[in-house]
């Protein structure tokens, strides 16, 4: 077996053990292992698309640097989740500091849209290159997109990144019951916006 094959087998546990030892190898697999999931909650969070790579790193880099720091192996999803609610918050008040600017390379979905720059067109794929399934997941996208901060945030921790209710509560500083009648209320939200699609 490979030095590489045989991180890929480990369980997240032993990466982040490996990984507070300075193992490289295994924050390279830690790496690979979630990159996606946080690119993917920046995206659902309604980050600006043009930074949605930058921050994306950037919460990489954090997690590879801070590892060291985390007590409980066990919170690691929790932790992680910290990291990106905290940079889409700092990008959040960032682009509140910042005047509006809009590149001329930019392409949106829909220019009469105020929203439309949480709407970001895929120029790589043409309208008939897309599966059905490819078309739901860019509509539930653009539902979470549309909801409420509030409820943006605690449905991506919990359908995308898996926290528990008590870590989602820690995270956004509020009570459990708070968490729950949120997520709650963002489902059914999302359940009526998404009833032309799938019935």
């Amino acid at each position: 077996m490979t030095i590489k094959k045989a991180y890929k087998n480990m369980t997240q546990p032993e990466l982040i053990e490996n990984a507070q030892n300075s193992d490289y190898d295994a924050i390279e697999e830690l790496i690979k292992r979630e990159q996606k999931n946080i690119y993917a909650s920046f995206c659902y969070l309604g980050a600006p698309g043009e930074n949605i790579a930058d921050l994306t790193q950037e919460a990489l880099f954090r997690m590879s640097k801070n590892i060291k720091n985390l007590k409980n192996p066990s919170q690691f999803k929790s932790w992680l989740g910290q990291i990106v609610t905290h940079l889409f918050y700092d990008e959040l008040r960032k682009k509140q500091r910042c005047p509006a600017a809009i590149s001329i390379d930019t392409y949106w979905c829909n220019d009469d849209d105020d929203n439309s720059a949480l709407n970001i067109c895929d120029t790589h794929l043409k309208p008939d290159e897309r599966t059905a399934g490819k078309e739901l997941t860019d509509i539930i996208r653009e539902m979470i997109c549309k909801l409420p901060e509030h409820f943006r945030i605690v449905i991506i921790l919990r359908e995308l990144q898996g926290l528990s209710y008590e870590e989602i509560a820690e995270i956004t500083k509020t009570n459990v019951g708070t968490v729950k009648s949120r997520i709650a209320r963002a489902r059914n939200k999302l359940q009526e916006c998404l009833k032309p699609y799938i019935l």
